[in-house]
């Protein structure tokens, strides 16, 4: 594009705010008007980036450039399945975060937040979650009037898939695949350098695809799901098996059954070895329908490496059809999922700003 093409938009951008004029000493001089380098203003203002889960409630401040400015973490109370509930929460998650940024931060322009279940990102509805008891709710309508801020709400995987596409492993990628295992387990599809949802935006269900017929109950309700066999609540079932029943408290089990697999307890390994044949397979189902570039394990609980260990992912060939893409782990921390969320949010954000 010819300077005279560029001049008139980038105007817009430096009076709307959007952008700034940064000092560069590395731009040459010489004749004419000198070049001048630019770059996102990152005071015009921020955006809450917030995630909810069975156990606790994790957010991140972050600037219109995506730096993070102030965190936030809230445990919640599982026995409040409640919309009005999941609201009041979210309020003072927001409050903890305005508090943290402190006085002079610039103001907070919109929200991300994510959660598991079925989420209609597009229409901001929540169809699902096993986390609250109501169903069909105007999730995004009901977040943004008692916060006062846009909102966009999507499901928790992905966030993950967004983190990984902003900020991750899928940043140089046009086509991936993110798997994650949590309390369920979630699949995130990028496709030509943005998150695939499906027609409806409830797609990408891998937790819930059926790898046993009439086999384990998943809290869905049914039987069979990838997710009975691989995420956390199907680990901590098993628990008392390995533990001979000596169960340490719930935030504990997971640990506490990781380390006894790692110190020879036979009983537990075999545990982390089923799930880890069962996540081959699901992965396998992911190559063989979408044939993605990668497919990126992601989150906070890949720190238990049995679920990925190199016999398990040796199983891939023989599970599909071709040669399987190449399976890489990216532990993040736990506010990863907060990252993506406030990448969602910003990513919605950004075309109203731009209005």
């Amino acid at each position: 594009m010819s300077p005279g093409s560029v001049t008139p938009p980038v105007s817009d951008l430096l009076a709307g705010g959007l952008l700034c004029e940064l000092q560069d000493e590395g731009q040459p001089s010489g004749r004419g008007r000198p070049p001048v380098t630019l770059g996102l203003n990152a005071r015009r203002g921020l955006v809450a980036g917030m995630k909810v889960s069975d156990h606790e409630y994790s957010a991140l401040l972050v600037d219109l450039a995506g730096q993070p400015v102030a965190q936030a973490t809230l445990p919640r109370s599982g026995a409040d399945r409640s919309v009005a509930g999941l609201l009041d929460d979210v309020a003072t998650l927001l409050s903890r975060l305005s508090g943290a940024a402190g006085h002079g931060a610039p103001p907070i322009l919109g929200a991300g937040l994510g959660l598991p279940g079925m989420v209609d990102h597009t229409g901001g509805r929540l169809r699902w979650s096993p986390i609250l008891a109501a169903r069909d709710v105007d999730l995004a309508g009901a977040v943004s009037a008692r916060l006062g801020l846009p909102v966009s709400v999507d499901n928790d995987a992905n966030l993950l898939t967004m983190a990984e596409l902003w900020f991750g492993r899928g940043r140089s990628l046009s086509d991936f695949a993110v798997v994650t295992i949590e309390y369920g387990v979630g699949l995130g599809l990028v496709v030509d350098h943005a998150p695939y949802r499906g027609a409806h935006g409830f797609g990408m269900e891998l937790g819930h695809t059926k790898v046993q017929l009439d086999g384990a109950l998943c809290r869905c309700g049914q039987r069979g799901c990838l997710e009975a066999y691989v995420a956390d609540f199907a680990l901590v079932r098993e628990a008392p098996i390995a533990l001979d029943g000596a169960l340490p408290p719930r935030s504990e089990v997971l640990e506490t059954l990781y380390a006894q697999a790692k110190g020879g307890n036979e009983a537990a390994r075999a545990i982390f070895d089923r799930a880890g044949r069962y996540l081959a397979l699901g992965l396998a189902n992911v190559a063989n329908l979408f044939d993605p570039n990668r497919i990126i394990l992601s989150g906070s609980r890949m720190r238990y490496d049995y679920l990925y260990a190199a016999e398990m992912l040796a199983e891939l060939p023989g599970l599909t059809l071709n040669t399987p893409p190449p399976v890489e782990v990216n532990a993040w921390d736990d506010l990863v999922w907060a990252r993506g969320a406030a990448a969602l949010a910003l990513s919605d954000l950004t075309p109203r700003l731009l209005a």
